[in-house]
């Protein structure tokens, strides 16, 4: 990806404030109905920012503004049947796919359950000397996107004129999907909470890297789930 650096994270100690929640019985018998839909998983999107000349781990909102050398991560836990997708389009006309880290880790039945993050390990996404709008599609669905897919494989073997044909596909092919499905319900995004502390985050040490998993919510809904982040890269 030309967009994203991958760096290795070597940060300062992160205060994160967790606030208990507690659940009462209708309420946990709400979401038990609320998760009886296709689409179930856990989700994070963080960026380490400087605030007042501190790196900060902050949640990613819709038309943030970050700058060039901050640092982005994404974290995807599946808890029901169901396949997640990430696709980035930068300011630049260029289409990758984050997640899956690739097609061919997928089965016809769901992703593996197991938490991912986004780019592996230590690294995080580093945003370069381009400014510009960077936008990220998180899409979930209970079955695989084939035509996606085999449209994103086109792509990336694909050279000139053709790949930028191909990008315009990508891009209405996801149009395609979110307005055919638009009627199908999104339940509520749901912090995570476990014994008062948001489930994955964990204290890190000096010199470590926070945990974005620590800004996880829980996403569910029926059959389809689709939504857009775009970051100004100032």
């Amino acid at each position: 990806m030309e967009r994203l650096r991958l760096v290795t994270a070597a940060l300062a100690l992160v205060t994160l404030g967790l606030a208990l929640t507690f659940v009462s019985g209708p309420a946990r018998a709400q979401q038990q109905k609320e998760q009886d839909g296709d689409i179930l998983f856990l989700w994070a999107f963080g960026a380490i920012v400087e605030k007042e000349h501190k790196p900060k781990l902050v949640p990613v909102a819709q038309d943030m503004a970050l700058k060039s050398g901050d640092r982005i991560k994404f974290f995807v836990k599946v808890e029901k049947k169901c396949f997640v997708y990430l696709v980035y389009y930068s300011s630049q006309g260029e289409v990758s796919v984050l997640f899956p880290y690739r097609f061919e880790n997928l089965n016809d039945d769901r992703l593996p359950a197991q938490e991912y993050y986004i780019p592996q390990g230590d690294e995080w996404f580093e945003l370069d000397e381009h400014t510009g709008y960077e936008t990220f599609y998180l899409l979930a669905s209970a079955s695989r996107l084939g035509a996606l897919e085999d449209l994103v494989n086109q792509y990336e073997t694909a050279d000139g004129a053709r790949k930028q044909e191909l990008v315009k596909t990508i891009l209405t092919e996801i149009r395609r999907l979110r307005w055919e499905n638009r009627n199908f319900k999104t339940y509520a995004e749901r912090p995570v909470t476990t014994m008062g502390n948001l489930r994955g985050g964990k204290k890190v040490g000096t010199g470590s890297a926070p945990d974005v998993a620590g800004l996880a919510v829980e996403i569910s809904g029926e059959t389809f789930y689709g939504r857009t982040f775009t970051i100004v890269h100032e």
